[in-house]
């Protein structure tokens, strides 16, 4: 097709022209690393790739990931055990805060109880992983994605290099091995979420003491060391290892991009450890994916330890696959030359063009950690509005990983569970213009396809568009091309589609053929008085 040969055209110019600056800009990188890991204790696995931008920029992403389309993730962690929402262990700290309050009013003021001692309260007494997975599956996810650390610095499998973990406190399960047994029996790509290269900074929180009131100046538990837990629960354990505060504060403990004028930057110790601990989890549990929740890579760009670990990944595979690179690494905030060497990651939003390399977006229906809130105030994203995300993300090149909060004892709620299930319903009806499909010339017409909706540098663009029945998103699939409208025409009505000129044969998923006409101005579908479903409509044109 013409049409197609211009696109590929027009979107690699911009990545050929990006590509004359790229080594170059590798080279500025490499200068910037400071902070070299030690891999003599977890060896990355030699092979084709080195860790640098030049060796990694000749990566593909595999077919199998472009045609999953969807995965849904467990986001599941020690900050779920409150119920009280996303990052509960750095906000627990800043007195004003509702998870301040929140904390010190349902068990004691924060110089008595820390995070650590909600960790030591989760039990997760009900979970059943192959349950979970399976359902999932049922509903139409074609990979399963599991916290393995978060912000918080505590592991969910029995790591070598961090004490502070859930075979030992808290659970006292290996809850990364749960899952990956789940996915290896239901045979789903397992992919793990790493976090913690930020607990440096995210924890500086800890460090603290109120500024007023009767506990005025009484230091918060992210000061104890190992000394002070005599007794305690904790005897034996140093929270330091959880915490990460054996360091200056940092200016502005909220930095998140390593700036060395506003943060202190990791030492050495603190970068080996955090290398270590993933390829630990690597090693042992062989994710299909690995997502990264840093900008670029972790310790980015001062240290070398996200380059070794993607390299290590990157090689593994290979030799895993009879020399073909099946593995996927993600990152966020990347430059063009970076997405030549992992996947684009956009957190909670989208661009609002088709990228010329596969990506993904991941957001949620709820709040990252579980929110009891949601459910009280029912105010989870719809089924609807997550499939509205799924067909425009498909439209563009990309997958959609989407977290379903887990509750503290491992299930999740009746309302998360009726989301899930009418997803699953319209999956099984109009899967096929989802899977395996690839961004046609155009991604979309429409209001919203006309709209300017730019991301900000992570992302965090959802919902500033409304979708509309005129809102219509392609993909196709060999020569069939899948029309899908965001919001539902009344029965009976006309959808005009202005990129198509002319049909074989026009069929509505889910109910069957209708009639149409071509005209010059495009073409005209008739669609039928009952309606196959109240979500989005599918139109597969051949």
């Amino acid at each position: 097709m013409k049409r197609t040969s211009l696109l590929i055209t027009a979107l690699t110019l911009p990545f050929a022209l990006a590509a004359q600056n790229s080594y170059n800009s590798a080279q500025e990188a490499a200068k910037a690393v400071t902070v070299k890991v030690d891999t003599s204790r977890e060896p990355i696995h030699k092979g084709k790739y080195k860790p640098t931008w030049e060796s990694l920029s000749d990566y593909e992403c595999p077919t199998w990931f472009r045609d999953a389309k969807f995965g849904i993730w467990a986001h599941w962690g020690p900050q779920c055990q409150p119920e009280y929402g996303d990052w509960f262990a750095r906000r627990m700290y800043e007195q004003g805060s509702d998870a301040y309050t929140f904390s010190k009013e349902a068990r004691n003021p924060q110089k008595d109880f820390g995070f650590k001692d909600w960790i030591h309260e989760w039990k997760a007494e009900n979970w059943n992983p192959e349950k979970l997975v399976k359902l999932y599956q049922e509903c139409g996810a074609k990979y399963f994605f599991a916290l393995a650390n978060h912000h918080d610095n505590f592991d969910l499998w029995d790591s070598k290099y961090q004490p502070w973990n859930t075979t030992s406190i808290g659970p006292k399960k290996n809850l990364i091995a749960g899952w990956a047994a789940a996915c290896r029996k239901l045979g789903l790509p397992l992919g793990l979420s790493v976090h913690a290269a930020h607990a440096w900074t995210w924890y500086e929180t800890s460090r603290g003491a109120d500024k007023t009131g009767t506990f005025k100046g009484q230091k918060y538990d992210g000061n104890l060391t190992k000394a002070d837990g005599k007794g305690t629960w904790w005897d034996g354990l140093d929270p330091q290892d959880l915490y990460e505060q054996r360091h200056e504060l940092s200016k502005n403990s909220g930095e998140w991009d390593w700036d060395p004028a506003q943060v202190t930057v990791p030492d050495q110790a603190y970068c080996d450890r955090f290398y270590n601990r993933t390829m630990d989890l690597i090693n042992k549990y062989d994710p299909s994916v690995v997502y990264f929740d840093d900008t670029v890579l972790p310790l980015y760009p001062f240290s070398d330890a996200g380059l070794q670990l993607t390299a290590h990944l990157y090689n593994k595979s290979m030799a895993e696959n009879n020399g073909r690179n099946k593995m996927v690494v993600t990152g966020k905030v990347l430059k063009d030359w970076h997405k030549k060497a992992i996947v684009w990651d956009v957190e909670r939003g989208a661009p609002d063009r088709i990228q010329p390399l596969p990506w993904q977006t991941c957001t949620c229906i709820g709040s990252w950690h579980y929110d009891k809130r949601h459910f009280y105030n029912g105010t989870y994203k719809s089924a609807k509005t997550v499939i509205q995300t799924l067909v425009d993300v498909v439209s563009k090149n990309g997958n959609l990983l989407l977290s379903i909060p887990v509750r503290a004892d491992g299930t999740i709620d009746s309302l998360e569970y009726k989301v899930v299930r009418e997803i699953g319903a319209w999956l099984n009806v109009n899967g096929e213009s989802i899977y395996g499909t690839r961004p046609w010339y155009q991604f979309g017409e429409g209001p919203s396809a006309e709209a300017v909706n730019p991301i900000a540098e992570q992302g965090f663009n959802e919902g500033k568009v409304k979708y509309t029945s005129a809102d219509i998103r392609y993909a196709i699939k060999g020569k069939t091309i899948y029309a899908t409208t965001l919001d539902v025409p009344q029965a009976g009505a006309t959808v005009k589609l202005k990129a198509l000129l002319k049909a074989h044969r026009v069929t509505l998923l889910g109910y069957g053929k209708v009639a149409f006409k071509s005209s010059k101005q495009g073409l005209s579908i008739t669609l039928p008085h009952a309606l196959p479903n109240r979500i989005a409509l599918v139109m597969k044109i051949e």
